[in-house]
């Protein structure tokens, strides 16, 4: 490695070791191996701008608004009513509930913590005044909060659409499958706790009286997700439309049902606004990074020391999903999707993988990586939510986890999950 190739990831791990923001350890860590190179620093600016210069990113904002109206506007509660009503007269129903009302929210918004978060706060109170353990109830919060992001629409699969020049719509359709196989896997996983540890069963009747009422009240919510995906799969309107639509929707909705006032609308307008500017500058920081690191052919060269190993493409993917799931254990979600964008493409072309199962495939991993610790975001959100510190949420955690990897090398080892629904939309 060059001199500042070290520079660049020595500068990197320190600055992440004591505890930098990510997007400032990126560009801290770009500018220095820059200046050992000797290559004029105004290159910065100019790609965090181009990074950032891009139609289809305008979406990101869009969905995050969209994601917060709705929140906002008590949407996210009505799903987890209707899921209660229907689901939750079972063994390991409220944890049931839980996994299908975050899988129901995850097509209204396109992010792991949004969804943690605003399935976590309605649902961890009433898994435990049901006899579930404040400790597994956060467990499993953090583990289907990246459910948000292989459901459509995702906010990673438009950051991969965009640095691999793939169909964002391909993308979200292909997700869909292996989003519905975490969350399935989940839910049986949610039953066998609740059979080994006799959480008690709700012994309320059903009423088709309750049912319908339910319904009615949430028929907005149920809604979203089928305007939002409807149209983006029936060619009415592209995804950055979508979640332009998603926007005004959200705050129709919201305004008209008077969950949200009119003078609230600063506020949440605001709030998405520091989180979008979040993510766009991890992303534009992202780019320099990526660009001094295809500038020195790093990606090639990593490539083709992978492909050193072995030149079988089952064993090349087993080596980059370990990768991937420790790189998204420590490394922020879409950076790391652009930093290594490089890396990935040139050895899903070599080996030879369809494109959109290989961007389900780094989706997927960068998605279960947010649940492990030590650093995954979902863990800390779920905590952050719950009041459980995360080292005790590590022992549920584990089988929950062990649900996540064995769907991963399915969605890896069976490209028909994530390709069959293209040969049908």
């Amino acid at each position: 490695m060059s001199e500042s190739e070290v520079v660049l990831l020595a500068v990197f791990g320190v600055l992440l070791l004591i505890g930098t923001p990510f997007a400032f350890a990126i560009g801290i860590s770009s500018l220095a191996a820059l200046w050992v190179e000797g290559i004029d620093l105004v290159v910065v600016p100019q790609h965090l701008i181009s990074g950032i210069s891009l139609y289809t990113l305008l979406s990101i904002p869009c969905f995050i608004l969209a994601g917060d109206l709705m929140f906002t506007g008590g949407l996210s509660r009505k799903l987890v009513n209707i899921a209660m009503v229907l689901l939750g007269r079972r063994p390991g129903g409220a944890a049931i509930v839980a996994v299908a009302s975050a899988t129901a929210f995850g097509a209204i918004t396109g992010s792991a913590n949004a969804t943690t978060a605003a399935i976590g706060k309605a649902t961890i109170p009433e898994m435990v005044r049901r006899g579930y353990s404040r400790e597994f109830s956060a467990a499993l919060a953090a583990t289907y909060g990246p459910i948000g992001i292989l459901i459509p629409p995702s906010i990673p699969m438009i950051i991969w659409g965009v640095v691999a020049n793939e169909s964002i719509t391909k993308l979200f359709i292909a997700g869909i499958l292996p989003g519905l196989l975490i969350a399935f896997g989940l839910m049986a996983m949610s039953y066998i706790h609740a059979k080994r540890h006799r959480i008690p069963v709700d012994k309320g009747r059903f009423s088709l009286g309750l049912l319908l009422r339910t319904l009615n009240e949430g028929k907005w919510a149920l809604m979203a997700p089928v305007i939002i995906l409807g149209g983006i799969y029936g060619g009415v309107f592209t995804p950055t439309e979508a979640g332009a639509v998603g926007v005004f929707y959200g705050m129709l909705v919201g305004l008209l049902s008077r969950e949200i006032r009119l003078g609230e609308l600063p506020g949440i307008v605001l709030r998405s606004m520091k989180t979008s500017a979040m993510i766009l500058f991890i992303v534009g920081m992202s780019a320099t990074f990526s660009w001094f690191m295809g500038f020195n052919q790093l990606p090639d060269r990593l490539g083709r020391m992978l492909l050193s190993v072995s030149d079988d493409p089952i064993v090349i993917l087993l080596m980059i999903n370990v990768l991937l799931l420790i790189v998204g254990s420590f490394m922020d979600e879409l950076a790391a999707i652009i930093i290594l964008s490089g890396f990935l493409i040139h050895v899903g072309n070599t080996i030879g993988v369809d494109p959109i199962h290989f961007g389900i495939i780094v989706v997927m991993n960068i998605a279960v990586g947010l649940t492990h610790p030590p650093l995954g975001y979902t863990l800390f959100t779920s905590s952050a939510v719950s009041g459980v510190p995360v080292d005790r949420m590590i022992r549920p955690l584990i089988p929950l986890i062990a649900v996540e990897l064995v769907a991963l090398l399915i969605i890896t080892y069976v490209p028909g999950l994530s390709t069959f629904l293209l040969k049908v939309f």
